[in-house]
């Protein structure tokens, strides 16, 4: 009676083991496919943030009866050894209206290093509507050490813009980035 008993156990707790295997091999499945489908989510309902990583091209159409703020932030990845700022922190435009301002980058390190930065838009819908004719964001910025460079962007807003968005603000957090492998 007491080997039956001992099997019977034996036999729970195997079963309990794959079970715990089973829903630990789940979450890992669950936790690697949260990525592509936070991807989808927030390209259909349009809060992800994300702007173009492509050139726009310069808008045809301003809407004068209407102004939006354009807040300017910058972030920088901790480790990287530079300072990065906006030259200036908001700017008030009319829908259409194409402008450059100026982020300014500094190496405080004493390496040669590589930065690249990302760019997000609050409120995430805003995004589609902010327009870069030209970004240092669509490129790697090499910055000699001790050294600092101005980064131009060449924006405007899409006068489609809804209505019940008056301010939306730009964000970039810079981060460390390798050269770009060499082509032949």
């Amino acid at each position: 009676m007491g080997e039956l008993k001992d099997d019977n156990m034996q036999q729970q707790t195997g079963r309990s083991a794959l079970k715990l295997a089973g829903m630990a091999l789940l979450m890992f499945g669950f936790a690697f496919a949260l990525v592509p489908l936070y991807d989808v989510f927030c390209d259909i309902t349009g809060i992800n943030g994300k702007t173009s990583d492509v050139a726009a091209q310069e808008s045809q159409q301003v809407d004068f009866s209407r102004e939006v703020t354009v807040e300017f932030v910058a972030y920088i990845n901790p480790g990287l050894g530079w300072d990065f700022t906006p030259e200036m922190k908001k700017i008030t435009v009319h829908p259409g209206e194409t402008h450059t301002i100026a982020y300014r980058a500094t190496n405080n390190t004493t390496m040669n290093s590589i930065g690249q930065a990302v760019p997000s838009v609050s409120p995430g819908l805003a995004a589609q509507y902010l327009n870069k004719i030209e970004c240092f964001c669509f490129n790697r910025q090499p910055l000699e050490a001790g050294k600092d460079a101005e980064l131009p962007l060449v924006f405007y807003v899409d006068p489609a813009i809804p209505d019940d968005i008056n301010t939306l603000t730009l964000a970039y957090t810079l981060f460390s980035a390798k050269p770009e492998p060499v082509t032949q």
